[in-house]
């Protein structure tokens, strides 16, 4: 009786998903609240877009930034344990062994079992050192060219999320017809996003969606609010 092969699918780009979401929602709540306000205390949509240009520009730098030193951080927080977890296999193999039998008894490996894994473990530094970090620690070592793509990733999601709302300004002359269109484009944006990564990630598309137009409209409506009230 022929059998279907059991294919696993797995979604692997968590952290990029990560760095879109962070991106595109901030650049779709701040540069429409931005220009919203400004929309209501200028006269001219030249100088709306051209302060919600900048403020693009300053935005995607600031997150790009943000994001390349958080994955910075997180690669030297990885290899400062690593290292102590090396020097500690060293110093105190005895110890670390010790450690080693007791993440195996919790899952069920009785002494008999676990000497001939200690043996093949302690064989090899290196297998050693990455067992340790992953199970005792649950460090997984970060990829060297994260800091480079996590800033790409979210400053690129800022400007791609800040030129919807900007977008009506640019090609509406009426400013209150702009304004208009740019909160009905900057909500199904909103929406549109989260079906999409419902998708990517296993979740309800609908449920993400309404999920990510709940959070990002509510942003927007706060920091609409607050601009037109200083204005």
């Amino acid at each position: 009786m022929p059998t279907v092969p059991h294919v696993e699918r797995h979604f692997r780009a968590a952290a990029v998903v990560r760095d879109l979401v962070i991106g595109m929602s901030d650049g779709l709540t701040v540069p429409f609240a931005l220009t919203a306000g400004l929309s209501e205390a200028v006269t001219s949509t030249a100088v709306v877009v051209t302060a919600g240009l900048a403020e693009i520009a300053a935005g995607a730098i600031a997150m790009g930034l943000g994001g390349y030193l958080a994955a910075r951080t997180d690669r030297e927080h990885y290899e400062a344990e690593r290292s102590r977890e090396w020097t500690e296999t060293e110093e105190i193999p005895h110890t670390e062994l010790e450690e080693v039998r007791a993440i195996f008894r919790e899952y069920g490996l009785g002494d008999a079992e676990i000497a001939p894994l200690l043996r093949a473990l302690s064989a090899d530094r290196n297998r050693w050192v990455d067992f340790m970090m992953r199970f005792e620690l649950g460090l997984e070592a970060p990829n060297p060219a994260r800091a480079r793509q996590s800033a790409l990733t979210i400053a690129g999601a800022y400007v791609a999320g800040g030129l919807v709302p900007l977008a009506p300004y640019v090609l509406l002359a009426d400013r209150g017809l702009a304004f208009g269109v740019s909160v009905g484009v900057t909500l199904a944006a909103l929406f549109g996003f989260g079906v999409a990564k419902g998708r990517f990630t296993g979740l309800s598309p609908l449920r993400g969606g309404l999920q990510t137009l709940l959070t990002g409209g509510l942003a927007a409506a706060a920091a609409f609010t607050i601009a037109r009230l200083v204005s």
